[in-house]
This record gives structure tokens, sequence and C-alpha cells, in this order.
């Protein structure tokens, strides 16, 4: 009998979808999804999909039949409740608490503060003696959505009234960390935290926040810094996609996403190590062990988003490509269909889909890049 994984998932994502639904199939496992949103997953899964409040990690304990091999979600919001399941049927899980850390940004904050303090406070109560400019954002927020730049106190106020009116959940005030923004990959099976890779990324100029590219590159000499913040929140089990960045030697962390890295990256992570990434950590959350592999050398790679420069419908735009430029390998996966309606937020969500880039060099990537970027064309109207 085939050992039963129940996936934990809220709305749809290709990291699910195209990730670990079918490495859960490699496996030979029978998988039966949880989601609050059945619609949306029933036609990418063709096993059971069973709807409940999977916020609620008692009703996920309710929905689990005898004898599971593992729990599991990539979903931002739904670490602590899964984790909480999992330790309920005694399976192997990342610490609610640190999950739960993780997600909420004042409570990292609160948590790191010894090892390094960062303003941080309630978006409604900021005081005079803050140390401007700061960064405001949903507590518990995601994708860059709401995040801005603020330079004083009355543009703190009017962004926190602006934000309001779309969203009713806390907001948080953090001081702005200057300095070279990176990603770190880490992938942990409770015994060892593995440093898997980093990215070098670039984002839009201020006011906003949105990724407009990562490069692969050799993660920096203050690397350790960051897996010292990490193990002060408790974070060292399965994936974890944290953000930092470093000025004058010393590396801040800006987010913690106790998940694998997503917007396409994890396919571009998974390509470039050459092991089946979404295996090794569904095998991790069922107990194995980390399998060995080493950092790739001698190879380049970007992840470079297509983004909406405007409001309106996507009439054209290329389909799901592979193919070769020289020494180079290129994928785009869409993250908008032709016919969809697409309405700009300077977010994450403006992305139409992500080129991925593998090769020898950054001038072999960067020209591979930007001749498919010239042959493909992006059209809203």
């Amino acid at each position: 009998m085939a050992a039963s994984l129940y996936l934990v998932a809220g709305k749809a994502t290709d990291s699910v979808t195209h990730g670990f639904l079918p490495a859960a199939a490699r496996l030979g496992l029978d998988v039966t999804l949880l989601t609050d949103r059945p619609s949306v997953h029933s036609g990418a899964h063709g096993g059971p999909v069973v709807e409940c409040d999977v916020a609620d990690f008692r009703e996920i304990v309710a929905a689990v039949g005898d004898e599971p091999a593992a729990l599991f979600s990539n979903s931002d919001f739904l670490q602590a409740p899964t984790a909480l399941a999992a330790a309920y049927f005694g399976l192997p899980a990342k610490d609610w608490r640190a999950a739960t850390r993780a997600k909420n940004k004042a409570l990292m904050r609160r948590h790191l503060a010894p090892v390094d303090l960062v303003f941080s406070a309630d978006a409604r109560h900021v005081p005079d003696t803050a140390p401007y400019p700061l960064v405001v954002k949903p507590r518990e927020g995601v994708a860059s959505e709401d995040v801005f730049l603020v330079q004083d106190a009355l543009e703190l106020s009017t962004r926190v009234e602006e934000i309001s009116a779309r969203r009713d959940d806390p907001l948080v005030a953090e001081e702005y960390l200057p300095g070279r923004l990176h990603t770190l990959e880490t992938l942990g099976d409770g015994r060892e935290l593995r440093v898997l890779g980093s990215f070098r990324t670039t984002v839009s100029p201020p006011p906003f926040f949105v990724e407009e590219r990562l490069e692969w590159t050799e993660p920096p000499p203050e690397t350790p810094q960051v897996l010292a913040q990490l193990d002060a929140l408790g974070i060292g089990f399965g994936a974890c996609h944290t953000e930092f960045v470093v000025h004058e030697g010393r590396a801040r962390v800006i987010e913690v996403n106790y998940r694998l890295i997503g917007d396409h990256c994890d396919f571009l992570l998974a390509d470039l190590l050459g092991v089946p990434l979404f295996e090794q950590i569904l095998r991790v959350h069922m107990g194995e062990p980390l399998a060995d592999f080493e950092s790739p050398r001698g190879r380049h790679a970007i992840a470079e988003p297509v983004i909406a420069e405007r409001s309106g419908t996507l009439t054209s735009a290329p389909g799901p490509l592979h193919l070769d430029d020289g020494p180079v390998r290129l994928s785009y996966r869409p993250q908008r269909a032709v016919g969809d309606s697409v309405a700009v937020t300077r977010t994450n969500r403006d992305y139409l889909g992500t080129v991925r880039a593998i090769g020898p060099g950054p001038d072999e990537v960067n020209a591979a890049l930007a001749r498919f970027r010239a042959a493909h064309d992006w059209t809203i109207a």
C-alpha cells in the first residue's frame, strides 16, 4: 500500500501544481489535497480533494485519515497550522512557533531583537523619534503587496490610510535597511541545515519593491550572520526562502518565507542544482535525511519576470516554452493567460510570466535573455 501524503493548500500555485504534485506522483505517494478552495485544484489533481478550513489545525487533523506518512504545505499562510497538525500525528514537521514568527513580521522583529535590533512598530502608532525613512507593509503580507517606502510621518499616515481602504489586516512600519539585496535558499532535515544557494535580487525604484530580476550568485561572506538569525528564529526544517541585505559587512534579514522560493525561481533552482528538489523536500517531511548533492560550479542563472506596465487585457503572449540558445537553456512559464484582465499593482502580482535561463556565464545568459525577449511579444490592450 502506498504511503499517504496530505498536501495542505490555499490558492492554486505553479509550485504545487507543476512541482510538488508531480514530485509526489514520482515518489509513488497517494496524495490527498486539503484546501478551502477545492474548485481551483480539482482540475490539476486527479486524487482526492477535500474541503476544509486549512487555517485551523484542528480541521486539518479531523480531515486526515489513518496513519499519514507526511503532512506538507508550501503556503506562507499555512505553515503553522500544518506544523501543528503534523505534530499531532507525530510526523516530522517545522516548529509551529518558528513558522508563526516567520509569518508575523512584528513577532519576527521582536524575536530577533537580541541578535539584530531593527526598529519596528504598529504603523498607526509610530513614535516621533522613528528613524525615517520607514517601510510600511502588512504584518503578514506577501508578494511585495502594499509595501511602500515612506520618508516622513505625513507620508506614512497617507499610505496607511490608502492601504487600509483596501485591506483591514494589521500594518507594521519598519526601519529601512540599505544594502545589496540577496536571498538565501536553505533546506533542512532537522539535523542539518544546508545552504542551497543565493540569488542577488534587483527591485524596482522606490517607493515600491517589485522584484525585477534574480541572479544566481555565491552566498555572500556574511551568510553565517543570516544562518545565526534563522537559528534564533528556530528555523531548520524543510525549505526556507530568506531575503536579506548586506551593508558594510553586516547582514540583516528583511523577510523570512518558511517555504520554497516562488515565482518560478523554484523551478530554476531545481534545474540549476540538477537534483529532484521537490522530491527531496517531500522526502524530508517523510523523515528521510538530506541526500548528498553539491552546489553547481561554473554555471550562471537568471530569473527575469515579464512585468505588466499598464492595465488592460492581455491580448498576446507566448505559452510555455523550453529552448536552447547556444549553450544557454531557456524556459518560460506564463503567469497570466491571453484574455486575462491585468491591473497594475506595483507588486509581484504584475508578473505576466517568468523567463528562466541557465548557461556557462553572465554574458551568455544575459545575451540569450535579451534575444528571447526581443523575439516575443506581450501585448496589453
